[in-house]
């Protein structure tokens, strides 16, 4: 009976152990779904956060696109409006000189008909002095109407030279405010072949095809390229080729090594064009040192100052009227080297100061000042001599000549420049320019020969004294410069010089 109740009880204490189990685990399970419900809220609510983040991310970037499309949108209408300004005051100007010119003609329309009126009288004055010779005089109407013809003519001749020298002289006093508006004119009209040639460069390209790869996905390279070189590249239908336009022609270089450079490779990127770009620039840096030591070394100059060697290599890239800055500064400096030796002078300074005296062409920054002055300035910095300075600031007259290397510069500088074929002109062009020039003399009654000297820009005319008169002789260099003016084509001016000498000659036997 014992044995019983103790098996009861073990079984009693077994179903209560186990109920109080059953209550744990269920407990324990309620917590751990409490505890996965309140995770489960918990990334449920940083979801939502990161969504909303999200949004405003994408909707502020949406904002600044749509900012930037304005702002591009605004900068075209803005350049849209300026250029209609300018068209519009290029109109207006234009009109302006329409109406300048009308008054002009208006004038001259009234002097020629002054002019008119003062033969008018010449010739009633005639009348009247042939009745009157015919008259008083034995002398027959033919012969009398010779003498007066002979005599009217040279003093209609007399009066219309006055009268010519009247209205150039009236000219002359409105001719300054005139002049300025003639010469802007003309530099409008041919400064567009200059400028190309000398702000223009073109690369040619194997195909169409590599211009898309130049200009990249929206323009990204292209403009890259444009703001590591500071070259504006244009990108037009030219066939086969790109223009780059810059008014530095080393910029230019290193933008058309560049783009060689990323043509050849293939791999065109904005990160890869800024290495290129660099490693370009480093390149001619070291090219135009090199070319500077390499001139001065050839020339047999010593002592330069480095910047300044570096100055003369720049002058590679640099042009004169269509001339090489570098090949005309060593023309110049060969050349005084040469005079400087036959009047037994300095020969290595009178070189120095030939080499240098346009060094003031190719400053790193562009001051307003004359190119002699400012090369002077350039060249003090650096400790170049007196003598040299001088000769710098005086090849163009801006400063007093104190030395005689100073002439000398000024003087190869002008040989440099004028020789035939040196700036523009071809030799076949030249000769035959100066061949006109000295015809166009002979054509005249009374000269004995003619000599276009100074590269054509002086014409000497030697007439014979027995046919011309002095009177003659001036209204021959006159009529001379009128048809040169009228029927030639010349650079700059042309002066005529007529010459009248009386010679007497005998012989003591």
């Amino acid at each position: 009976m014992v044995a019983v109740w103790i098996i009861i009880g073990l079984l009693g204490g077994g179903v209560a152990s186990y109920f109080v189990q059953q209550t744990a685990l269920k407990s324990k399970s309620q917590k751990l779904v409490k505890d996965a419900e309140v995770e489960a809220e918990n990334i449920k609510k940083e979801r939502i956060l990161q969504a909303k983040e999200k949004f405003l991310k994408l909707k502020e970037e949406h904002e600044t696109m749509i900012k930037d499309r304005e702002r591009k949108l605004q900068s075209n209408e803005d350049r849209a409006r300026a250029k209609e300004k300018s068209l519009t005051d290029k109109l207006e100007h234009l009109g302006r000189k329409e109406k300048e010119i009308e008054k002009t003609q208006s004038e001259f329309d009234a002097k020629f008909q002054s002019l008119e009126l003062r033969l008018q009288e010449v010739d009633k004055i005639q009348q009247k002095r042939v009745a009157e010779l015919s008259k008083i005089s034995n002398m027959s109407v033919e012969d009398a109407k010779n003498m007066l013809m002979d005599a009217l003519k040279d003093e209609a001749r007399t009066a219309a030279m006055a009268s010519i020298k009247e209205i150039a002289e009236e000219a002359k006093l409105n001719a300054n405010k005139e002049a300025r508006k003639i010469v802007i004119q003309s530099i409008q009209r041919v400064a567009t072949e200059q400028a190309i040639e000398n702000a223009v460069s073109v690369f040619n390209i194997e195909s169409d095809e590599v211009k898309g790869r130049i200009i990249g996905r929206e323009g990204r390279n292209i403009r890259a390229l444009e703001a590591a070189t500071g070259v504006e590249i244009i990108v037009d239908d030219t066939p086969e080729a790109i223009i780059l336009s810059c008014f530095d022609p080393v910029r230019r270089e290193i933008a058309r090594l560049s783009l060689h450079q990323l043509v050849s490779d293939g791999r065109i990127h904005p990160a890869r064009i800024e290495e290129v770009v660099a490693k370009t620039r480093k390149q001619l840096d070291e090219e135009i040192a090199e070319t500077g030591r390499r001139t001065c070394i050839d020339l047999g100059i010593h002592g330069l100052h480095p910047e300044l060697m570096r100055m003369i290599g720049r002058m590679k890239y640099r042009s004169s009227y269509g001339q090489n800055l570098l090949q005309h500064s060593r023309e110049v400096a060969n050349l005084c080297a040469i005079m400087a030796a036959e009047l037994g002078l300095n020969v290595k300074l009178a070189k120095r100061a030939g080499l240098l005296h346009d060094i003031g062409k190719v400053p790193d920054e562009e001051p307003e000042l004359p190119h002699a002055i400012l090369g002077m300035k350039i060249a003090e910095k650096f400790g170049e001599k007196g003598e040299v300075l001088n000769a710098i600031g005086a090849h163009h007259d801006e400063i007093e000549m104190t030395t005689l290397i100073s002439p000398i510069v000024q003087v190869c500088d002008a040989i440099s420049g004028a020789r035939p074929g040196a700036r523009r002109e071809i030799v076949e062009a030249y000769i035959k320019r100066i061949k006109e020039l000295e015809n166009l003399a002979l054509s005249y009654e009374g000269v004995q020969s003619a000599y276009a000297i100074q590269a054509g820009r002086e014409l000497r005319v030697l007439v014979e004294a027995e046919k011309v008169s002095d009177q003659r002789s001036e209204e021959l260099s006159f009529t001379i410069s009128q048809r040169i003016q009228t029927e030639m084509t010349y650079p700059g001016q042309v002066k005529v010089t007529v010459i009248r000498e009386k010679r007497a000659v005998n012989y003591a036997k």
